[in-house]
C-alpha cells in the first residue's frame, strides 16, 4: 500500500483527502518511480472540479509532473537503471508515493538538480519552450509580451524568451511579482493594477511580435490591440476564468496568427517534440541559463493549501508537494 492525495468527488481543494491505496501494477515497457516531489499546476485545480480536458474516473489522484527515483524496471526497458533520478510526466496521478510510467515519460535529471526543482520543471518549461520555439518560431530581437509573467508558466516564458534572445516585456499584478520577472530576464515591466496594458506597451516598445497568454480575458483583448504586423498570440490557458472571443477583423488587418499550445497533447500525438524540448531545456539548466523558482513547498497532507495558493494567485513561479 502507498499513500496518495485522492479526489473522491468533484469539487474544491478542501474536498481532497490523503488515503492508502494499492501500489500500481508493473507493466512491460514501464518503470516504477518512488515519487519525492510533484509539481502543482493550474490544470490540477481544474481537473478536480471536472473542468479540464482530461477527466479521470473517480476516485483519482491529481498531478501531471513529478520527480523521484526509479525502483523497478519492466520488461523491454533499456537505457535507464534502478536508482536513477528522473523527472516524469503523467496524464494524472502524480500526487502519490509511487507511479508506474512508460519509459518514454521519464527523463534523467542532472546531479545538480534537486527533486523539487525537477518536479517543477517539465510542464512549465516544456509548455513555454514548445510554445515559443515550435509554435511561434520566436526569433532573436523580437519583442515578447508575457502575461501572468510571475506565474508557473509565465515565469518560464520570461526565462526562455530571454535565453532565445527576445526582448521580454513582463506583465504581472504587483511590483513584487514584477521584480521576480525582472530577476529572471524581463527587460520591461507592466503592472496590471496600475498601467493601461495597451498604452504602456506602446510607450515602452511601440508594439510586440509575440504574446504569451496563460491568462485570457481582458488582457488578451488589450494585447491583440498592441501587436505588430504578422504577430503571433500564443493561447496557453485562461487563468482569469474568461475565454476570449476573438474579433477576426483584427486578425485580418494585421495578418495576426492566434496559435494554441496544449503541451500535454504532445505526449500522445508527438512525444518526440517533448523529448527534444526537455533535452534542450536541461542543457540550458546545466549551463545556468534557467533557474527554476519554487516559491512554496508543502507536504502531501497540505495539498489543499498548495492548490489554493494557485487559485488565489498568491504564489510566484512554482508550488510543489513533497511525498515523504
Amino acid at each position: 500500500m502507498i499513500k496518495a492525495v485522492l479526489c473522491t468527488k468533484l469539487g474544491g481543494p478542501e474536498d481532497l483527502i490523503v488515503a492508502e491505496v494499492p501500489a500500481p501494477e508493473m507493466k512491460p515497457g514501464h518503470v516504477r518511480v518512488r515519487v519525492r516531489a510533484a509539481g502543482v499546476n493550474f490544470a490540477d485545480t481544474l481537473i478536480i472540479q471536472g473542468k479540464y480536458q482530461v477527466r479521470p474516473e473517480l476516485p483519482f489522484s491529481p498531478g501531471i509532473e513529478l520527480a523521484g527515483e526509479i525502483t523497478e524496471i519492466g520488461a523491454g526497458v533499456t537505457g535507464v537503471s534502478v536508482g536513477q533520478r528522473v523527472m516524469g510526466m503523467a496524464s494524472s496521478g502524480a500526487y502519490t508515493q509511487e507511479v508506474v510510467l512508460p519509459q518514454t515519460a521519464v527523463v534523467p535529471i542532472p546531479d545538480m538538480m534537486d527533486f523539487e526543482s525537477a518536479a517543477a520543471f517539465p510542464v512549465a518549461y516544456g509548455t513555454s519552450h514548445v510554445a515559443l520555439e515550435h509554435r511561434a518560431n520566436l526569433k532573436p530581437g523580437e519583442k515578447l509580451l508575457v502575461l501572468g509573467a510571475a506565474g508557473g508558466v509565465g515565469l518560464t516564458a520570461v526565462e526562455i524568451g530571454a535565453a532565445m534572445g527576445a526582448e521580454v516585456i513582463a506583465v504581472a499584478s504587483s511590483p513584487e511579482k514584477l521584480e521576480v520577472a525582472r530577476a529572471h530576464g524581463a527587460t520591461h515591466l507592466i503592472d496590471y493594477a496600475r498601467d493601461d496594458l495597451r498604452e504602456k506597451v506602446k510607450e515602452l516598445v511601440g508594439g510586440v511580435d509575440v504574446v504569451y497568454d496563460p491568462v485570457g480575458g481582458g488582457a488578451f483583448d488589450a494585447s491583440l490591440r498592441c501587436i505588430n504586423w504578422e504577430g503571433r498570440i500564443l493561447v496557453i490557458g485562461f487563468a482569469s476564468g474568461t475565454i476570449p472571443q476573438i474579433p477576426a477583423n483584427l486578425l485580418l488587418v494585421k495578418n495576426v496568427s492566434v496559435v494554441g499550445t496544449f503541451w500535454g497533447a504532445y505526449m500522445q500525438k508527438d512525444p518526440k517534440i517533448i523529448g527534444a524540448s526537455l533535452v534542450k531545456l536541461l542543457g540550458w539548466f546545466t549551463e545556468g541559463k534557467l533557474k527554476p523558482h519554487v516559491s512554496e513547498s508543502h507536504p502531501m497532507v497540505d495539498a489543499p493549501k498548495a492548490l489554493k495558493a494557485l487559485m488565489e494567485r498568491r504564489s510566484t513561479g512554482k508550488v510543489v508537494l513533497t511525498m515523504d
